[in-house]
């Protein structure tokens, strides 16, 4: 599965420049708001699930190499870290939906690790 096809399948708004998204294939996701959390339980290449926005995100994201960070509840992060995102190359994501439906429908597409 691409991060196209999750993108395309959840109605996910992309917020960072466009990158080949048909080429990236998450292996394994995450969900937490504790960055200590996900800097020591996500894998790289990994979906990360969360509604933090702050410009921390983008650090953690560079730091593990994650496919994508889906910010979920319709929080949205602001420019500078929209900036900071596409200076490092981190996908940044967003939805409305909340974090428990964005992981099941994760999980019915296959994302299981």
């Amino acid at each position: 599965m691409t991060l196209d096809q999750i993108i395309k399948e959840l109605q996910l708004e992309t917020l960072t420049a466009p990158k080949e998204i048909s080429e990236i294939a998450p292996t394994s996701g995450y969900i937490s708001d504790m960055l200590s959390c996900v800097m020591t339980g996500a894998k790289s290449q990994s979906i990360w699930v969360t509604l933090q926005s702050h410009n921390n995100i983008v650090a953690v994201a560079c730091l593990l190499d994650v496919a994508a960070i889906i910010i979920t509840e319709g929080a949205k992060p602001d420019e500078e870290t929209i900036q900071k995102a596409n200076d490092e190359g981190v996908i940044l994501l967003a939805t409305p939906l909340n974090s428990f439906h964005v992981v099941g429908k994760l999980w019915e597409m296959g994302l299981r690790d």
